[in-house]
């Protein structure tokens, strides 16, 4: 592109590397090896030249006062961030031979990696070690913070398809956003949302509280946190029993209609009532209007698994498009991950093949009891290899990951941006690239285009790519393989079907050239409708509302593509509502100690836990806060702006009291994404680390907590 705007300024193509489902189509404004601006790229068709309020100075990121510029080594005690600056010789000699001494005393398994979304490049994100690990035999890592106990479900109802064009819902008569807060965390795709509402087009949002996007719906519902599986199950009945389902639809689509009704003939209005608190008339108003005003749209959130039970409750509305026929129009259906149409060849990128069989697995929720023996592991952690990821924000149970992080015994290394929470607790920190340092694909999870990245500056200091990293790990390593070898380029041109028909006119040349290109198959936003007839990609090509025989399973992407230890329970057949660990109603006498239920949704200002040491981004966001009832508040003498200490048998953090009916009675509200070493605890203290109820996800909201003054 390199176009000329002003004088000496250039402007390269970008892609927002952030854990977002927008991925904006970015241009770097360069002059004289400086990035100058970022701005959006206006001929994108979905992002529109827009950037969210995260990266309006994502500049500034690259130049901050306290980015990591150097590879560090810790001289002080473990958290207390005394560090002192080496080479990368030493660096790579230290890690390298550590790594060899364990191997031989320990054996490879005792060596951990540990990454997830903080880039989500194809080269140097989520999966940009797993071949290096899995040529070590190191640990297995199962990511599975966000998202993966709602693929598990997708996958076993529709099977890997992206569903519903996320542009296509300019073309819905009635639109649900359910558990999604999309003008903090899906800004492109609300912008088509509302651009629907405003030519009439009813948009429910279904939040346990009144979120940014709730309070722009045209009806809020608000069920208790944990409950969305029951309110499913009764519009199922609704639709069932009113006669509004699409029988020649069901008929010739689906599989398991007849099982799926008697489940739901007991799933009356008046049972999901007692349960998710939403009056039974709404519910039956509800399932009426989505059922008859064709095409109906759904935007499934993540946050809806994340109680144990999310999972059916998302098999559940994902079984929704199918019962009433919405498949069959533009605009009609129901969208989860588009991913699943990416032509990304993840066993090259991944290279499971290399893993030795028998490798146990570790989850990164459970990293903290990994850390601290309680897992019985077969071969004990010795050493962990952090990237992308800050596990002592965003992890749950984070006072046993710090206890872990201390052990004398642990090596860890950490490539980071800056000495984040648990690069504090590193033996060798490792300076990482940025965005505009580094070329890589961004993988996008919300739209259908593939998003080129080119490296337009270079890296201060001595920083280098992750994927550089590894590079140089495996030589020093003596690992020969070619694929440990090949540049960024070499992997953009190996990690793409090219072939694919996705894919068609399009290669890496296309892409450095216009910066994005639309993925071909299926037709475009005013055409897909790509389920009309059928053709689900199912081993039966059908909508299963009924599947026998399921297993739970980890989607390959997010376990380094390696199948040996899938969790492999059994599963319930049909979906169904399955009830919460934690609340008032299944937990009574938990809940006579830790009343309050919390939900801990994504920042407005932080990206996960990135931005979140920024001036700029702490003042849009403001400080951690605890959002209240005002009954709860007066029940324990806690006025607005007060200092407040939330708490359970897990950990505690402190953040100030909003009291505000935006929050019913029984729940409060605390976001993601601040760091532990600016605030007293974070609000992963208090989480459970213990699976759903699918695909080994996070249970974020669905904890018990009590409330008092600070």
């Amino acid at each position: 592109m390199n176009k000329p705007v002003d004088l000496d300024v250039k402007i390269h193509h970008g892609g927002c590397p952030h854990d977002c489902p927008d991925t904006c189509s970015m241009e770097y404004h360069v002059q004289d090896g400086k990035l100058l601006k970022v701005t959006g790229n206006k001929e994108h068709p979905m992002t529109r030249g827009g950037l969210c309020v995260k990266l309006k100075d994502y500049e500034k990121r690259h130049y901050h006062p306290d980015r990591l510029l150097y590879p560090m080594k810790r001289v002080g005690p473990k958290g207390t961030k005394q560090f002192e600056r080496i080479s990368w010789d030493e660096a790579l000699t230290t890690i390298t031979d550590k790594w060899k001494t364990i191997i031989d005393e320990h054996g490879s398994q005792a060596i951990m990696p540990n990454s997830y979304l903080g880039n989500q490049g194809l080269v140097h994100g989520l999966n940009g070690g797993d071949a290096f690990f899995a040529r070590m035999g190191a640990t297995v890592t199962e990511r599975t913070f966000c998202g993966e106990g709602s693929c598990t479900a997708w996958l076993l109802t529709v099977g890997p398809t992206a569903g519903l064009e996320p542009e296509s819902f300019k073309h819905a008569k009635y639109i649900v956003v359910w558990a999604c807060n999309s003008v903090s965390t899906n800004l492109h795709h609300w912008h088509i949302i509302h651009e629907a509402q405003k030519t009439g087009v009813k948009v429910v949002v279904i939040d346990s509280y009144a979120s940014k996007t709730a309070k722009a719906a045209d009806w809020h519902i608000a069920p208790k946190p944990g409950t969305d599986g029951a309110l499913a199950m009764a519009m199922m009945h609704v639709i069932i029993d009113e006669g509004l389902q699409d029988q020649d639809y069901i008929d010739n689509y689906t599989e398991g209609y007849e099982e799926l009704a008697a489940r739901a003939k007991t799933r009356t209005p008046e049972w999901a009532e007692e349960i998710t608190g939403i009056p039974a008339d709404d519910i039956r108003k509800f399932a009426r209007e989505y059922a008859t005003t064709q095409p109906a749209a759904i935007r499934l959130g993540v946050a809806l698994e994340r109680n144990y039970g999310g999972s059916q409750a998302i098999r559940a509305v994902t079984c929704l498009p199918a019962l009433t026929g919405a498949w069959r129009h533009v605009g009609g259906g129901a969208l989860q991950f588009p991913v699943w149409e990416h032509p990304y060849k993840y066993d090259v990128i991944c290279r499971p093949d290399l893993i030795p069989e028998g490798t146990q697995v570790v989850n990164n929720l459970q990293f903290g009891r990994a850390l601290l023996g309680e897992l019985n592991l077969k071969t004990p952690i010795k050493s962990v290899m952090v990237w992308n990821t800050n596990p002592l924000t965003q992890a749950p149970e984070t006072d046993k990951i710090a206890k872990g992080l201390e052990r004398e015994d642990l090596f860890t290394v950490v490539a980071d941006h800056f000495i984040s929470d648990t690069a504090a607790y590193a033996d060798i920190v490792l300076p990482a690239a940025m965005g505009a340092e580094m070329e890589d694909m961004v993988l996008s999870w919300g739209h259908l285009y593939l998003t080129y990245n080119e490296q337009c500056i270079d890296a201060p200091g001595d920083a280098i790519s992750n994927r550089e990293i590894f590079r140089r790990l495996a030589a020093r390593m003596g690992y020969d393989d070619e694929n440990l070898k090949w540049s960024d380029s070499e992997c953009l041109e190996n990690f793409v079907d090219w072939d694919a028909t996705t894919c068609e006119g399009v290669d890496l040349t296309y892409l450095r050239e216009h910066g994005y290109a639309r993925l071909k198959d299926f037709g475009d936003m005013d055409t897909r409708a790509r389920h009309a007839e059928g053709n689900f990609p199912t081993p039966n090509g059908k909508c299963n509302f009924m599947v026998e025989g399921a297993k739970n399973f980890v989607a390959g992407p997010f376990r380094q593509m390696y199948e040996g230890f899938q969790p492999g329970q059994d599963l319930d057949p049909l979906p169904d509502y399955l009830e919460s660990r934690e609340s008032a109603d299944t937990n009574p006498e938990l809940a006579a100690k830790y009343p309050l239920s919390i939900i801990s949704p994504k920042s407005h200002a932080f990206l996960n836990s990135c931005y979140a040491n920024m001036d700029s981004q702490q003042k849009a966001q403001g400080e951690q806060f605890v959002m209240m009832n005002a009954a709860d508040a007066d029940a324990r003498g806690i006025k607005h702006d007060a200092t407040v200490k939330v708490f359970n048998g897990r950990g505690a953090f402190e953040g100030k009291a909003i009291i505000t009916d935006d929050v019913n009675a029984g729940i409060v509200v605390a976001s993601l994404g601040y760091w532990r070493q600016l605030n007293k605890g974070t609000v992963n203290s208090i989480s459970l680390a213990e699976f759903g109820d699918m695909g080994n996800s996070a249970s974020f909201s669905d904890n018990l907590v009590e409330v008092e003054l600070g």
